[in-house]
């Protein structure tokens, strides 16, 4: 029996961002017991030409969130990118988890062969996708992932004591 594309797809993400979550409670811990001003890990990137975490997050709940509405045909709710606490990210998180577990697996139905157009951004960069399992395949879960390791990345790069064992359940 094939797997659908709600099975491939929600019981993932949401697995992800409760880790995503402890991450990040892992981290907010770290900074108080470091005296880290805790806005030092949100505005930390990378490289200089990197978004910072906040931004990582705003972009991976964004990325799964719109991208599960674009499939189950329903309108997403629309998050205002304000977040500038450990508190602020955990709601964000909090709000996609509960937004994909209102989705059931019928609204998903037949997705997989949906084709998806969407534009991004100010330029207007418009991408087409054959199909949705294309669209879910390559480009929500790619770029979650970038987000999630990014996320993860930026807080090991501060001192965070993160290890395998925080990214994926063993």
């Amino acid at each position: 029996m094939a797997l659908s594309m709600y099975e491939i797809s929600i019981p993932m993400f949401i697995n992800n961002f409760n880790i995503l979550s402890n991450i990040l409670r892992k981290a907010e811990k770290d900074a108080e017991k470091r005296k880290i001003e805790k806005s030092v890990f949100m505005n930390a990137r990378l490289a200089p030409d990197m978004l910072p975490l906040t931004k990582q997050i705003q972009i991976g709940t964004d990325m799964v969130r719109l991208g599960i509405g674009r499939l189950a045909d329903i309108k997403a709710p629309s998050f205002k990118d304000n977040e500038v606490t450990f508190s602020d990210l955990q709601k964000r998180i909090k709000k996609t988890i509960t937004f994909l577990e209102k989705i059931k697996s019928k609204q998903m139905d037949g997705s997989e062969l949906k084709k998806i157009e969407l534009s991004i951004g100010k330029r207007k960069l418009v991408f087409k996708f054959k199909n949705g399992y294309i669209y879910l395949s390559e480009w929500i879960i790619p770029h979650f992932f970038f987000h999630m390791t990014t996320t993860y990345d930026i807080l090991r790069a501060n001192g965070v004591n993160l290890g395998k064992r925080d990214f994926v359940k063993m």
